[in-house]
Parts: structure tokens; sequence; C-alpha cells
């Protein structure tokens, strides 16, 4: 098997870590690019070309809700950019191309600082994970309310724009994913969202081992754990059984993962609700989230369990 090397483990917020991490990657991008831009867009692309592009157009205050990577790519010896906004809010948001417009806006004006005129294309694209079906228009011009008696000579003055977008609520990457990797991504991130990440591992037992390198193998298990606490590495090797390899090459990069501390025990996930279990409890102002995120899983535990024996001690005192 080769070797999953550090992948980087989904982040706090989970959905947008294994995003960030998983897209990141070139071969996953361009595999997600080439199966959902337009057909006449996507046969023009030297795909070889794709490279990711360094910074966040998004800002800080949307940080939660919304993250993006920036691409550039070469159509007919020509530079341009591709822009990837994954879209992880509750709710789909009206005002998302309004959003889009200066965003891509942004891009091009740091790109005419750095190299002036001409300006490259940039294709906008909308991720957007659910769990709602993506019901409002992605085009800009239908955010205006425009007067029936305005003078015809006026919409075309107004900005045109319109960007594309992919809505996994309304999407089945099983049955409409042709790339075998991009459909395990997908699916997972679809039935992450749906909180059914035992269905997903059952699904996942029909794909062969060699379909699913270790190094992805492993950001989808970190991303599984992260995202669900009642998951443990036990449960899904049992949903894999029926794959006796695939469960063998999850159970060595779960051993992979814990012996480099991104997986013990019950994993990042039970990390993550004995953290959130602190910050609700802990009266200890010395105690803070980033000392406790840097604190071994066994020492967590230990914390937990002080925590809980002083709490009923005090219930019981009532």
């Amino acid at each position: 098997m080769e070797d999953i090397g550090k992948p980087q483990a989904p982040a706090a917020h989970t959905h947008d870590g294994f995003f960030k991490a998983v897209f990141s990657q070139p071969e996953h991008a361009s595999a997600f690019f080439k199966s959902h831009l337009p057909v006449g867009i996507s046969a023009k692309i030297d795909w070889p070309s794709l490279a990711v592009l360094p910074g966040s157009f998004v800002k800080s205050s949307l940080q939660q809700v919304h993250s993006d990577l920036l691409f550039s790519c070469r159509i007919g010896g020509r530079e341009t950019l591709l822009y990837l906004l994954f879209e992880h809010q509750s709710s789909p948001d009206p005002a998302m191309p309004l959003r889009m417009l200066g965003y891509v806006t942004e891009i091009l004006i740091q790109h005419h600082k750095a190299h002036g005129l001409p300006l490259p294309p940039v294709l906008p694209f909308v991720f957007h994970q659910g769990p709602e079906a993506w019901n409002v228009s992605t085009t800009f011009e239908d955010l205006f309310a425009l007067p029936d008696q305005l003078p015809a000579e006026l919409p075309p003055l107004l900005p045109k724009f319109q960007h594309a977008l992919l809505d996994l609520s309304r999407f089945d990457p099983a049955m409409q994913e042709g790339d075998s990797r991009l459909r395990a991504i997908l699916q997972l991130m679809k039935l992450a969202r749906q909180k059914e990440l035992l269905r997903f591992f059952q699904w996942l037992a029909g794909f062969s081992a060699a379909e699913l390198p270790d190094s992805l193998l492993a950001l989808m298990l970190l991303y599984a754990l992260h995202a669900d606490s009642d998951l443990d590495a036990e449960k899904i090797y049992h949903t894999l059984s029926s794959n006796p390899e695939l469960e063998k090459n999850a159970m060595s990069v779960a051993e992979k993962l814990k012996a480099e501390g991104r997986v013990e025990g019950r994993a990042e996930g039970l990390r993550i609700g004995k953290i959130q279990a602190f910050e609700e409890f802990l009266e200890k102002p010395q105690t803070s989230r980033a000392s406790l995120e840097a604190m071994p899983l066994a020492e967590l535990e230990a914390l937990h369990l002080e925590l809980h024996r002083e709490y009923e001690a005090r219930f019981k005192r009532r």
C-alpha cells in the first residue's frame, strides 16, 4: 500500500477542513471541475496545468459558513482562474450571487495590481453540501426588483453575472458521479451531512481497495470520526468486513494515524465532544480551548472524569 504521508487533518470546522484537505489536491480538484463544469469549457482546459493558488477571498466574518479555493489553469495557452466556494451553512444564501460577484471582483483587483491588464477569466463555482436544497437563483440580475415601466435601455447597463452550482442535496454521487474517487468523496460529504456515516461505509465496502489510496482513505476516516462523535474505528471495521482487503487497509491506515497521534481510542470525534463539554461546564478560567486542544486524549479523558465527579458532587450537595 502507498504511504499515507501526513494528510492534513480536518480542522475545527469539520466539513471545511475536509473540503480544503481534499480539493486542494490537484487530482481531486481536476476530477471535480471535469465532472461539473460545462462540457465545452471542460474540454478546452489544460488539466495538467491546474494549480491551487494561495489565499482566501472569503471575509473573516463569513469563514464559518463559507470556505474557498482558487485555482489557475490554462485554456488556449492563456491563464484562467477557477474559483471554488464551499457553502456549508444550514440554509441556501439568496445573496450568493452578490457575494460571489464581490469575491470575483476582489480576485480581479488583486490580479490587476500584481499583473496589470489583460485580466484572466474567473469561473465561479459554488459547492453546496446541504442539508436544504438550493432553491434560490444563481443569477445576479435576479436580485433586482425592476419596475415594469423601467426603460428598456436600463437593464443592459446592469451587471450580468451567474455562478455555477453543485447542490449535493439534489445530486446522487453513487449514481451520477463518474470518477470513482470523487464519487466516494462526494458520497461521504452527502451522508455526513445527513448523519448517516455507517450507511456510507456499508456503501464504500463495494469499492475495490485499489480505488482508494491510503492518503484519501486517511482523510475520509478522519473526517468521519470528526463528524460523528458516536462513531469509532471498530464500527467502521465491522461495516467494512464484507470487503476484507478494504477493511485491512482501513485498519492499517487507522493504526498509522493512531501512531501519529491523530486518532486515539474513539479518535478526534471524541476529543471534540469532550472539549465542547469542558467549554460548557468548566469554570476554570486558566483552562482555555487552546490548552484543551493541545492535550493528549488520555489527559482529556482524565480531566473529563474529574469534571464529571466534581459535577456529581455538587449536584448531590444541592
